[in-house]
């Protein structure tokens, strides 16, 4: 089959998206089929199209859909998608409208979609695989990452302020991995190193060297206000660091409702207590870690790979 997979992300910036996007080319190209990805739909021969992101990608998908009204069309929806713009935005409901089957990457997902557009919904959970040889946790800091571009969807300094004023006997220390997609940040971001020593940008990095500090890291502190089902979740329980996440459906979808490493969306203090928990509670990280190991095999490439070639059998 040949497969075009559009998404809205740019290739030079290292996004989530663009990390799904890639991934699922991957994949399928080992199911046998020819796959190319790439920004927009223009024409291009294709038996199947799958578009990445309601509202941004309407254009093309419009297109598809008016040169080929019977041909398959599979919709895979962001968290702005699920957590925002299916609420309000025309384009995305018309979007939703418009595709054979909708893709979601955790299973809360369908609640938040129209009651009419979940019997085309189908979960894939994103797949993770850990580096073949595991580095060792930093020996000389509790050290939290931070993998997250600067904009405010993900309320990227959260953990930042969540550091400040610990107590000297703390060994916590924040690295925080991610371009500046926001320029308000910018000053933000500097004013946060001048001030706070527990805490240190590292700029933008490779995939290869952030999923290297994610698994050096003792925890990894997921703030954001929404997510569709983030690649850094699946990521985290490849290399297992454990996880403290804002409660949020997107996270909730794969940790659990029973994960015990949440924390109120945008609530400092309630993070910094998590934090400071999982330094000094050996239980309670032990439990943590406990929990994201139980949840390896839904992160696997084989299930993920499985559950696209049904989807594909599906569509015939």
């Amino acid at each position: 089959m040949k497969i075009k997979l559009v998404t809205p992300a740019p290739a030079k910036v290292h996004t989530g998206n663009r990390t799904t996007a890639d991934r699922w080319a991957g994949l399928l190209g080992e199911l046998g089929n020819e796959v190319g990805v790439q920004q927009d739909w223009n024409g291009e021969e294709c038996d199947l199209l799958i578009a990445l992101h309601a509202r941004r990608s309407l254009p093309s998908v419009q297109r598809f859909r008016e040169a080929h009204p019977r041909s398959p069309l599979i919709l895979a929806l962001t968290g702005t998608d699920v957590y925002g713009d299916l609420e309000k935005d025309s384009e995305a409901k018309r979007s939703l409208e418009l595709a054979t089957r909708v893709v979601v990457l955790q299973d809360l997902a369908a609640e938040a979609l129209p009651q009419d557009a979940r019997g085309k919904v189908r979960v894939i959970y994103q797949s993770a695989e850990p580096p073949r040889i595991s580095p060792p946790r930093e020996e000389h800091s509790f050290q939290v990452c931070v993998l997250a571009h600067l904009r405010s969807v993900k309320d990227p300094l959260r953990a930042a302020y969540a550091v400040r004023g610990l107590s000297a006997s703390s060994r916590i220390l924040v690295k925080h991995a991610g371009a500046i997609l926001d320029p308000d940040f910018a000053r933000q971001l500097e004013a946060e190193q001048r001030a706070n020593p527990r805490y240190r940008w590292l700029g933008p990095l490779t995939h290869e060297k952030a999923l290297d500090l994610l698994a050096r890291s003792h925890l990894l502190a997921l703030t954001s206000h929404l997510e569709g089902g983030a690649n850094v979740v699946s990521e985290a329980i490849a290399v297992r660091t454990p996880i403290i996440s804002s409660l949020i459906p997107g996270s909730v979808g794969i940790l659990g409702k029973e994960y015990t490493g949440y924390f109120p969306v945008g609530n400092t203090v309630a993070l910094r207590e998590q934090l400071k928990r999982a330094e000094s509670d050996d239980g309670f990280y032990r439990e943590l870690q406990h929990q994201v190991a139980e949840l390896r095999s839904l992160v696997s490439a084989a299930r993920e790979r499985d559950t696209w070639q049904a989807l594909l059998g599906e569509l015939g």
